[in-house]
């Protein structure tokens, strides 16, 4: 079998979007005191617990994404992670209109394109 410029460009497509979430979960091992107080103040219940296995689930997941390895789950499972992180931090509809509620609202059109790369990323797994 014989590897195309298109299993290439899948290949690369997955590490940079898994890669998206293993760094973000990571990062979060280093600032779980400022995340934990954040997330307090949203009203997450077990915020430090929540944050920590939001963590390992996103980093883990990212890495199955990079990997190749169940694509398809791994992919709706991160799915599922970017639509609540989303509605639980990214609340615009709330906030008083300024640069944080404009702030948040590019922050979910840049979720949702993740989230048509994940479904991406999927289709081609299946």
């Amino acid at each position: 079998m014989q590897f195309t410029t298109a299993d290439a460009l899948l290949m690369l497509g997955r590490i940079l979007l898994g890669g998206l979430f293993v760094y973000g979960g990571i990062k979060h091992f280093f600032i779980v005191p400022i995340l934990t107080e954040f997330m307090t103040k949203r009203g997450v219940p077990c915020p430090k617990l929540t944050l920590i296995a939001g963590s390992v689930f996103q980093t883990v997941v990212g890495a199955l994404l990079m990997a190749n390895l169940f694509v398809v789950p791994a992919a709706f499972g991160l799915i599922i992670f970017t639509v609540i992180a989303s509605v639980m931090f990214l609340n615009f509809w709330d906030m008083p209109a300024g640069e944080p509620r404009e702030a948040a609202k590019n922050n979910v059109a840049v979720n949702v394109a993740v989230i048509g790369g994940l479904l991406l990323a999927a289709a081609q797994g299946m």
